[in-house]
């Protein structure tokens, strides 16, 4: 049974996104790891992006592959960046090596 995927390309505007906004975008999407030193010890927490919430393979730092049923997700997501972020998707079949990504991640 073939299943199918969409890759998400994205470019972030530079000329209508600041260096703290896009941080931002890519710390909402990716999550990120947060340092916190205090006295004599230093604390550790990772805080989870939107991508952490779903099955996903990352091709690049500004493209990677969802499965079909967590596309809606994804958009709407982007939908809140639309006029500072430019997107393309393609529908992509998944060989058996991304399903077993996905599959892995679902027995989590």
């Amino acid at each position: 049974m073939e299943k199918r995927g969409v890759l998400v390309a994205f470019s972030v505007r530079t000329e209508k996104v600041n260096g703290s906004e896009k941080t931002k975008f890519f710390k909402a999407l990716y999550g990120w790891k947060q340092t916190v030193p205090k006295e004599n010890k230093t604390y550790s927490y990772y805080r989870e992006g939107v991508l952490d919430e779903m099955p996903h393979v990352r091709v690049n730092q500004s493209s990677f592959i969802v499965p079909q049923e967590n596309f809606d997700d994804i958009m709407d997501f982007f939908d809140q960046w639309s006029s500072k972020v430019m997107l393309k998707t393609f529908q992509v079949l998944l060989d058996d090596e991304t399903r077993d990504i996905f599959k892995e991640f679902e027995e989590e």
